[in-house]
């Protein structure tokens, strides 16, 4: 990030006119200034001044500096690599797909924020310093771009250290804290494998954890950021979800690469990023897949027996098999850091992509597994074997449940796998996954008791507690966030000490949280549905409302606003709230929510059309037939009924909600062979409801 002047500006500023219509801008120069005319959310054309360059290669994108402190990213980039390559040149970052001034990803929006979305990472020591009463912001970094205090924390000890005598007894050489450091470890490769034939244990806040604050996908829960924390004391990272990741745990959004380097067997092995990455220039060590001959011996693996593809130009290298590129915002290829051993055959499985056909683009997965078959036997390696159960568990599958017990309670599993394993098994409820949710929040890497705690927002709040409340005080900061929003509706006053001191302490730390994002719609949603769980009604609604202000568009809070009217019998206010947002967004999660409250008024016909709505914007959600279904049933209407749920189980064949609805019909109607299939897919989702058993038992005997 830098000050606009000719050095840094690698756009052209000539005048020219750059897209079409309502999303096109001109680009030019002022005197020594760098200006750019574009429409902002009013429609109006405007001409502002360009604040910033923000990037180098292979694109640059452009700052607007506005009045109240936001600093906003324009929608245009340019394409700086060489125009042999297809650069040199502007480009609309969503192409044909432009976001209307509504959209929260138009320029002006919040997604374009660069105080909240980009300056942590692009500057060093931010202080966001949001002003929420007035929506201001009076943003301070000590340094416009990335600076040695970046990574290594505040310098001002080291500045002295260096200019006095340079006492080798003062630690971390003047720094208040360092990352911790790696025990001493030989990458010699082993002959006979071609690999090192051993790795090291890994400290907690070891220097990938430095990396990790700007390279993983992550939210901010605090800006005391400094080396040697693990990451989970400042960010909440996200884990392998379904929209972000592929079924296996490859990249799928913009989620740039420690969480595929946490999935690696490397990474396991105690690599760090330093040990291929310069950490000052981020140069490679060695040139291309040389980089790799560090560790791995090239006459082992640069042959035809390993490849299966003869030596000489275009064949594939290291680099290329096992770090295949995706590429996001339009022109910048990044390389996967999980080094997976390709998989076609999981790809035929899971339709997941995989390095060979990403070459070999007109061949389908089933080819490419069969010729690794044929080169390397029947048997397929990899350190990466969680794909199977994690696409079980999206699938709703019953035996996804036994897989994921599995993976939630081996050690030898990266935590992240380990964590979204015990989110999938809230999903499957029985002894055996609660066995695995209660072990998970003992368990020694905080994203996984994360997780675990999450597991048990469902039960009650007797048992809630005995959960929760021991990780209260929980050394990491993101499990004290989550016991306190877990633990949000238990009265202080009815908890004894030492316990009522450590419940209003994370109390206290989980509002700070949200408030230091109080210039997001999201985070507003967090705090008003937290205040709401403690009893403070008005203070829920004045943050749902301030979230709205924010962002209209932000469909998730429209519906908890919705849901405290509904509690406070304000069904008139709920529907003007929920209408709206539909006129902005054609939502299904607003169109269910209204048509809940509808029903809640007895208007029956358009309460249908509000959830049919719903259902037909996102059939995929189970939820939504399982609701229309009841809503007809309840009328009367049950032919229509059952071919909703038929239609929603057709959609997620193994929601328990939608066999039961289809099972009880398959029953009145005297349908005996339906009934016995669907009450034995029933019984392997709920192995532990009697009920289901004693169904399921009675019809095997017909």
């Amino acid at each position: 990030m830098s000050l606009p002047t000719d050095a840094t500006v690698k756009g052209r500023f000539d005048g020219a006119e750059v897209g079409q219509g309502p999303a096109s801008a001109r680009f030019f120069r002022e005197g020594t200034g760098y200006r750019v005319e574009i429409a902002g959310s009013d429609g109006k054309r405007t001409v502002y001044p360009i604040a910033y360059t923000f990037g180098l290669y292979p694109l640059q994108q452009y700052l607007v500096a506005m009045p109240d402190g936001r600093v906003q990213a324009l929608p245009f980039a340019y394409d700086t690599r060489p125009a042999s390559e297809g650069g040199q040149r502007w480009f609309h970052l969503y192409g044909d797909d432009a976001p209307l001034p509504s959209d929260p990803l138009f320029w002006t929006g919040p997604q374009q924020n660069w105080n909240h979305m980009c300056a942590e990472c692009h500057s060093t020591a931010l202080r966001k310093a949001y002003d929420a009463a007035a929506d201001r912001f009076d943003t301070r970094v000590s340094e416009i771009s990335v600076g040695c205090e970046s990574c290594h924390g505040a310098g001002a000890g080291h500045l002295a250290w260096a200019k006095g005598p340079r006492d080798r007894a003062i630690s971390n050489a003047g720094f208040a804290s360092a990352a911790a450091p790696r025990p001493v470890v030989d990458w010699t490769p082993d002959p006979k494998t071609g690999s090192p034939a051993q790795g090291v244990d890994r400290p907690a806040g070891d220097a990938v954890e430095t990396c990790a604050r700007c390279h993983a996908r992550r939210g901010v829960s605090s800006e005391s950021w400094q080396p040697g924390q693990p990451l989970t004391q400042t960010h909440m990272p996200v884990l392998l979800e379904q929209g972000l990741f592929e079924p296996d745990g490859q990249n799928q959004d913009e989620v740039f690469n420690d969480h595929a380097f946490k999935q690696s067997l490397m990474y396991k092995r105690g690599v760090a990023c330093s040990d291929c990455h310069d950490p000052h220039t981020a140069a490679l060590k060695a040139p291309g897949a040389a980089v790799c001959s560090q560790c791995h011996l090239p006459e082992r693996f640069a042959v035809q027996s390993h490849t299966g593809h003869a030596p000489g130009p275009g064949a594939p290298d290291c680099i290329g098999c096992h770090m295949p590129k995706r590429t996001y915002m339009v022109v910048d290829a990044r390389h996967d850091h999980s080094f997976r051993i390709p998989r076609p055959d999981l790809s035929v499985a899971l339709d997941t992509p995989n390095a060979c056909t990403d070459c070999h683009t007109q061949k389908p997965a089933i080819w490419a597994a069969e010729a690794v078959e044929r080169w390397h036997g029947p048997e397929r390696k990899g350190f990466q074997s969680w794909g199977p159960a994690l696409h079980a568990a999206r699938l709703g599958a019953a035996e996804a449940r036994a897989a994921l017990v599995a993976l939630a309670g081996n050690r030898d599993v990266p935590g992240l796998v380990r964590a979204t394993a015990v989110g999938a098994l809230a999903q499957f409820p029985a002894r055996t996954s609660d066995d695995a949710v209660r072990a998970a929040l003992a368990d020694p890497d905080p994203m996984v008791r994360v997780a675990g705690l999450r597991a048990a927002a469902g039960l009650p709040r007797a048992e809630r507690w005995r959960r929760a409340s021991p990780l209260l005080s929980d050394p990491s900061a993101a499990v004290r966030l989550e016991a306190a929003d877990q633990l949000a509706d238990v009265p202080p006053d009815e908890v004894v000490e030492p316990e009522r001191s450590r419940l209003l302490a994370a109390f206290s730390e989980y509002e700070a949280a949200q408030r230091l994002n109080a210039d997001r719609a999201d985070a507003r949603a967090n705090l008003g549905t937290f205040l709401l769980r403690r009893g403070d009604g008005a203070g829920a609604e004045m943050e749902y409302r301030a979230g709205l202000k924010l962002d209209p568009t932000f469909a998730p809070l429209r519906v908890n606003m919705a849901d405290l009217y509904r509690r406070q019998k304000r069904e008139a206010e709920a529907e003007t709230v929920l209408r709206e947002g539909l006129a902005m967004r054609n939502d299904a999660a607003l169109h269910h929510a209204l048509g809940l409250t509808l029903v809640r008024q007895k208007r029956y016909d358009d309460a249908l059309v509000a959830l049919a709505t719903a259902r037909a914007l996102a059939p995929a959600e189970a939820r939504y037939a399982y609701v229309e279904a009841i809503a007809l049933q309840s009328l009367g209407r049950q032919s229509e009924a059952q071919d909703v749920a038929r239609q929603g189980l057709e959609q997620s064949p193994n929601d328990p909600a939608l066999i039961g609805l289809v099972l009880n019909a398959a029953l009145g109607a005297g349908d005996v062979s339906r009934a016995r299939a669907l009450a034995e897919r029933l019984a392997g989702l709920q192995p532990d409801n009697p009920e289901v058993a004693r169904i399921a038992a009675r019809l095997r005997a017909r």
